[in-house]
């Protein structure tokens, strides 16, 4: 016959283990909090009892032993007394003339028992237990003895202490003496005693648990309030704040921690919106902006190509419009070319002494048949005499291009721009005043952004691909410098940034002198950082 299968996997689940656990109900923090502080309480109370009783018993021994021995004393003096004077030296059947305790046995030297008085309720066989006279022998050995004696039924305490012949100077010992008494029960005593215990007990856990829900109250409403605000952040809702409660303990500072955790959280889900809304209008405005000179190189091509116009004059200012149209793909795709290159972190800074007011003689005759043209009057007004900073030329003129060109574009005819420069401390503050439209309140503070074009205020159709200032602010910051704006609607804007004087690096003990001709490899020679960090 073969045997039944005993896999654990035929035991229904209703009868697993893991399934019963997890069918138990889960208890609440507050629940948890009260039973642990009540089985605290339950236990000390347990504890205490059970001191208290064995402190009783062990009194009740001990007072009742310390009577025994008395007595015992009391006992064997007159037993002695009585052998010294009335006996003659001989022991034989007598009897005791005073009252004897519930159970009194004397042995002589050897151990026989002389007389055996038994307790109330036992007859004479009692004291044929030859263990009564072995436990009163005990004493023979000249120290007084005592513990618990059962015989025949008796159970009590007992002392046995040593008889000695008092007429004699050494002190013969001549037997023993045994006195036992039934043990005292102190179970009224503790019957009162524990009622007391119980009493207070239950008073103390009615009040422990009073304390405890309390506490747990105290303890879990913040906890329930920052559950409640965590689950509706999940779904989405970052505007959830809590109240920190009054304490400035764990709690407090949880409370505080996660209310800064959701002012940032917040804060980078409305920016992470906002940057994925300028992506978006920044591909826009790309596609635009490739579009219209796509469609307008289109559509001259094509004229040519056809030969529709004629005229030598006409075909030469249709090439003119085309080529025109292809350098503003090129700067578009420049631009993009360069905030990759930043991005990547790729892009590297060759730094020397550079006469700032030269440099921005050079920039301004490049851009000024433009201005001219447009009826803008450009002014130079830094001192010939100021110190020299430690910047990359190339870059420095692609930042005076960019904001010059951007002031241009944004200044009526009539109009002036004015570059300009001061000395604060190690550093040169340079800045780029225009008469223009201005820029309005609401997108100032996004100017400096990547892909942000302030269309309201400063486009009108005209703007670029929205990463011009953005490429700004990342040379400037990579040589330890800051960028700012300021404008007023109607007026002007004027854009401030700060370079690091040489002046000022010699006195950090780094190179001042010349710089032509120096390789790749100096250790002046910086990496652009990305340029995402300057967009918050």
């Amino acid at each position: 016959m073969s045997e039944p299968a005993t896999s654990s996997s035929q035991v229904p689940p209703a009868f697993q283990p893991e399934h019963a656990a997890n069918r138990l109900p889960s208890l609440s923090l507050r629940s948890k909090l009260v039973l642990s502080y009540l089985a605290v309480a339950l236990g000390a109370i347990i504890v205490l009892a059970i001191a208290v009783i064995a402190a009783v018993y062990n009194y009740y021994y001990t007072a009742q032993i310390r009577q025994l021995q008395d007595a015992a004393q009391t006992y064997a003096r007159g037993v002695e007394d009585f052998y010294t004077y009335q006996l003659g030296g001989h022991w034989g059947p007598f009897s005791l003339r005073f009252p004897v305790p519930a159970l009194l046995v004397i042995v002589d030297q050897n151990g026989h028992q002389l007389l055996c008085n038994p307790p109330s309720g036992f007859d004479a066989q009692f004291c044929a237990d030859a263990a009564i006279a072995q436990t009163a022998a005990q004493a023979l050995q000249g120290n007084e003895v005592d513990g618990h004696l059962e015989s025949g039924g008796f159970k009590g305490l007992y002392v046995s202490v040593p008889l000695y012949e008092q007429n004699n100077s050494n002190h013969q010992l001549i037997g023993a003496l045994l006195i036992a008494e039934p043990e005292a029960s102190p179970q009224r005593f503790l019957s009162n005693v524990t009622q007391a215990i119980l009493l207070a007990g239950l008073l103390i856990s009615v009040a422990v648990i009073i304390f405890s829900l309390l506490l747990a109250r105290s303890l879990t409403r913040p906890l329930e309030s920052l559950t409640a605000a965590v689950e509706r952040m999940k779904e989405g809702d970052y505007s959830q704040r809590v109240d920190p409660p009054p304490a400035q303990d764990e709690l407090g500072r949880l409370a505080q921690t996660f209310n800064a955790m959701a002012d940032r959280i917040e804060a980078d889900v409305a920016e992470l919106r906002r940057q994925d809304q300028i992506r978006r209008d920044m591909i826009a405005n790309i596609a635009h902006d490739l579009a219209t000179p796509l469609t307008a190189i289109q559509g001259f091509s094509e004229a040519l190509a056809d030969e529709v116009i004629q005229e030598p004059a006409a075909r030469k200012e249709t090439a003119q419009l085309i080529a025109r149209e292809v350098q503003r793909l090129r700067r578009l795709v420049a631009d993009i070319q360069h905030m990759t290159l930043l991005e990547s972190g790729r892009a590297r800074l060759d730094l020397a002494p550079l006469d700032l007011a030269v440099l921005v003689d050079e920039t301004l005759a490049v851009i000024e048949p433009e201005c001219t043209q447009a009826g803008i009057t450009l002014q130079n007004t830094i001192d010939p005499r100021t110190p020299p900073v430690l910047a990359d030329s190339d870059r420095i003129t692609q930042v005076l291009l960019n904001l010059i060109d951007n002031a241009r574009r944004h200044t009526p005819p009539g109009g002036t721009i004015t570059v300009g420069a001061r000395r604060l401390g190690r550093m040169l503050e340079v800045w780029i005043r225009d008469t223009g439209v201005g820029i309005d309140p609401i997108d100032l503070p996004h100017i400096f952004e990547r892909f942000y074009r302030a269309d309201r205020a400063r486009s009108g159709g005209r703007g670029g691909s929205g990463l011009g200032l953005t490429i700004v602010k990342a040379i400037v910051t990579a040589h330890g410098g800051t960028v700012a704006a300021e404008s007023t609607p109607g007026k002007g804007t004027c854009i401030r940034f700060t370079l690091p004087l040489a002046t000022g690096q010699e006195e950090q003990g780094k190179p001042s002198g010349p710089h032509s001709g120096r390789g790749r490899s100096d250790p002046s020679e910086r990496l652009l950082p990305p340029t995402r960090g300057y967009n918050t």
